[in-house]
């Protein structure tokens, strides 16, 4: 909770008017989702653990994201950035008191609600992971701003390295998707449910900068027959012709990344495309996306020993030699990165430097249960009979706090988005 703590307060360390603005109607304030991260832990330690009263009654009105879309929340009486960082800092006094007096015995009290939050831990990964989350959203909003960069820049990436194959084959046959047993999975991810595939090929490794530049220099952006016709009306719509945040000077392809400029790295996987550029590079490509159950079997599935793991390389947690999470650096790692992060069919980078767009739609596992609450996972499913709004994204990216990332987590978001750091890696039938 500490350390999650120190990276929303650095996000936050700037100049009050970067705070309170706008910087796209695509993202709240800043300042928004500081407080924001602080009525989350007021809510589930202070109160619903502690059962005591709220910090600051009269809040939750203001900060419930369900209530105020990003658009509208510049117009809410918001705490101002000193405001907000004394509330954080009122929550966290009473919700470690609380937790200093909570009695043990709580975790085995049957159906009861606090037992059922302190099962595993549950409810302390549940409030890291959503701050974590936030601090990926304020990152995507430092993306979006305008001017110098206001952030400290991450560690070099490690080198990449070239890779012999460039895809690999997933046998026929059944693997459990999703999990039962991990504590701090949400409900989306829940229950485990064994399912069979068919045999297909995936990329060893996220399609590049340099493969996406091949499809937009063979006019892959102008060619409609590439796209879907949502797609294509929506790239006409907005005029698309390059990633988002990409710019052509002369000869040169260049890119704003958190205030810097600086040229396209070509063997970088690429970031900031939408599921329809995706779509269509895959069409061009001659291949499509991965469905979300052929990503997580390709990623978590141990054919020696029938089960699937927490991570590609196995059960233990995500280091720096295997995975780029938690903005150690300030990007995706170049491609080839990361060996020692393989998955046991052998592809590579599915944890850490970009969300990868899937085939499939955000929808509920056979046996669902909302928990704890509907509006994280339940609202967002489609209603009987309609298809879902929603692309769902696997594997996190370079900006995922590592707690908030495993195989199995689920991410979705509208086809149209492109300011999260989100890319794709094509599959194909094995026939």
């Amino acid at each position: 909770m500490e350390a999650v703590r120190r990276r929303s307060l650095a996000y936050t360390d700037v100049d009050e008017d970067e705070l309170v603005r706008q910087h796209s109607p695509l993202m709240s304030p800043l300042v928004w989702d500081l407080a924001h991260i602080g009525n989350y832990e007021d809510l589930w330690l202070v109160r619903a653990l502690g059962q005591a009263a709220a910090t600051r009654p009269g809040l939750d009105g203001v900060y419930d994201a369900f209530r105020h879309d990003r658009a509208s929340r510049a117009r809410l009486s918001l705490l101002g950035p000193e405001g907000s960082r004394a509330y954080l800092r009122e929550v966290r006094a009473r919700a470690f008191e609380l937790l200093d007096h909570l009695d043990p015995a709580l975790a085995h009290g049957g159906d009861d609600t606090r037992a059922r939050l302190l099962t595993g831990g549950f409810v302390y990964g549940m409030v890291i992971q959503h701050e974590h989350q936030h601090d990926e959203t304020m990152l995507a909003t430092h993306q979006l701003r305008i001017g110098a960069a206001l952030l400290a820049a991450g560690l070099p990436a490690p080198p990449g390295r070239p890779v012999a194959r460039r895809e690999v084959l997933v046998p026929a046959g059944p693997f459990t998707f999703g999990t039962s047993d991990d504590p701090w999975a949400y409900d989306n991810e829940r229950p485990a449910h064994r399912v069979d595939l068919p045999a297909f090929w995936i990329d060893t490794l996220p399609v590049s900068n340099r493969a996406q530049l091949a499809f937009l220099e063979a006019g892959g952006y102008d060619d409609e027959r590439l796209w879907s016709s949502a797609g294509w009306d929506w790239r006409q719509r907005e005029g698309l012709t390059a990633p988002a945040f990409w710019w052509r000077d002369g000869d040169t392809w260049l890119r704003r990344r958190l205030g810097h400029v600086e040229p396209v790295p070509l063997d970088e996987p690429v970031q900031h495309v939408c599921w329809y550029e995706a779509e269509a590079h895959a069409r061009w490509a001659g291949r499509r996306l991965p469905t979300e159950a052929e990503w997580e079997k390709a990623a978590a599935h141990d054919p020696a020993t029938g089960r699937s793991h927490r991570y590609p390389w196995g059960d233990t947690a995500p280091t720096p030699d295997r995975a780029n999470l938690g903005h150690r650096t300030s990007g995706p790692a170049p491609l080839g990165a990361y060996p020692a992060g393989a998955s046991p069919c052998g592809a590579e980078q599915m944890i850490g430097d970009v969300w990868e767009w899937t085939a499939s739609g955000f929808t509920p596992h056979p046996g669902f249960r909302s928990h704890p609450y509907r509006e994280y996972s339940e609202v967002f499913f489609p209603k009987d009979g309609e298809s879902s709004a929603f692309r769902v994204l696997r594997g996190g990216s370079w900006a995922t706090g590592a707690p908030a990332c495993r195989a199995t987590f689920r991410n979705w978001d509208y086809p149209i988005r492109r300011q999260i750091f989100a890319g794709f890696r094509l599959a194909r039938d094995a026939d």
